[in-house]
């Protein structure tokens, strides 16, 4: 379960008196910021304003500009037609500012191990701390879906981008290749395997956009949400106001408070191990973008994935952060795309660069 803010600012504190600052330090000259990503429900829309209601310290109602070039997703290339009010969104700017460049409207994303496969339904296991989700996958997709996940059998790994719908998530695409060992075949790297200051991978995203339902273990309750239909498909005040900005890491330590998951696999990559509350520094290699982010949870599910991503060349094997959805696409990442080439930076000074002023980390 992530921590709450005022422990989580303690970790960090003590942290950065330890060991030195935030490893926002140690990002490039040449990095751009991330956009500045709106999540929340839509209110109104026309073919020249988004109106979307969101929450927080900052929440309220928020109008977005549309624009010619403005495009929507819901199950594939949407309209305005998709964009109901009720339903969850999560809009990118342009890069000028000039308007939205990109809306995703009700998606959400399914990973974990196959439990069991029924008529046009695959049961998930998605982890301990996510629980199960009822995947519908209607005929129309299930020819999209095998092409890249052909073990549809209890066991093996699955990652599907959805929609939600009255009877639960709804695969329209798969988010990534199926890997081709079964779940609890991953073979993990030596333990004397160095650990890199900044391991490269890929970059995955977790959760889903404006679900309307609490979620009582912390974090995106995916699980629960697999039961939207049976619960209400309004956007309640609690669901707006989860963590936008945060990632699930797959070495989050699992002795003491650190908040790991007691099973979690080693993974594929070496990793340093990690608490809830740290901090790391994503850079996505392919927008040339980067931000520093709150570990919000542990990310078991990812350490199972020895895949790759190649939205920008091809990276190294393993998923080394998952990010919740605004994050990811304040990256540059398009959802749909499911994944891209990241480097990642801990909270943790590199070493040799004490000498070079505190709180200094290393260059990528």
């Amino acid at each position: 379960m992530p921590l709450s803010s005022p422990r989580a600012a303690r970790r960090r504190r003590h942290r950065e008196a330890v060991l030195g600052g935030s490893p926002r330090a140690g990002l490039p000259e040449r990095d751009g910021p991330p956009l500045d990503v709106v999540t929340g429900m839509i209110l109104d829309a026309s073919p020249h304003l988004l109106v979307l209601r969101t929450a927080g310290p900052g929440g309220g109602e928020v109008r977005l500009p549309m624009t010619e070039t403005t495009t929507v997703w819901y199950g594939g290339r949407g309209g305005l037609a998709a964009l109901r009010p009720g339903r969850g969104a999560i809009v990118r700017p342009r890069e000028d500012g000039l308007g939205a460049d990109r809306v995703w409207v009700d998606i959400g994303r399914v990973t974990g191990t196959i439990l069991a496969c029924g008529r046009n339904t695959v049961e998930v296991d998605m982890g301990p701390h996510r629980g199960n989700a009822h995947v519908v996958v209607p005929p129309h997709a299930l020819g999209r879906v095998l092409v890249r996940h052909p073990r549809l059998e209890p066991g093996y790994l699955i990652d599907v981008i959805c929609v939600r719908s009255a009877d639960g998530p709804r695969a329209v695409r798969p988010g990534t290749s199926q890997p081709g060992y079964r779940a609890d075949d991953l073979g993990g790297p030596e333990a004397s395997a160095p650990v890199p200051d900044a391991p490269h991978g890929t970059a995955t995203w977790f959760g889903f956009v404006g679900t309307g339902l609490t979620a009582p273990r912390g974090g995106y309750d995916e699980g629960a949400w697999s039961h939207a239909g049976q619960r209400g498909s309004g956007v309640g005040q609690e669901a707006l106001a989860r963590p936008q900005d945060g990632v699930a890491y797959p070495a989050v330590d699992s002795e003491g408070n650190a908040g790991g998951c007691v099973d979690a696999p080693s993974g594929c990559v070496a990793l340093p191990y990690l608490s809830l509350g740290s901090e790391v520094t994503v850079h996505n290699e392919c927008s040339g973008r980067a931000a520093t982010l709150p570990v919000v949870e542990c990310g078991c599910a990812a350490a199972r994935y020895c895949d790759r991503c190649v939205e920008c060349g091809t990276s190294p094997r393993g998923r080394i952060v998952e990010l919740t959805p605004q994050a990811f696409a304040g990256l540059g990442g398009d959802l749909e795309a499911g994944c891209f080439n990241a480097v990642v930076r801990p909270g943790v000074p590199a070493a040799g660069t004490a000498g070079a002023g505190r709180g200094r980390a290393g260059r990528w």
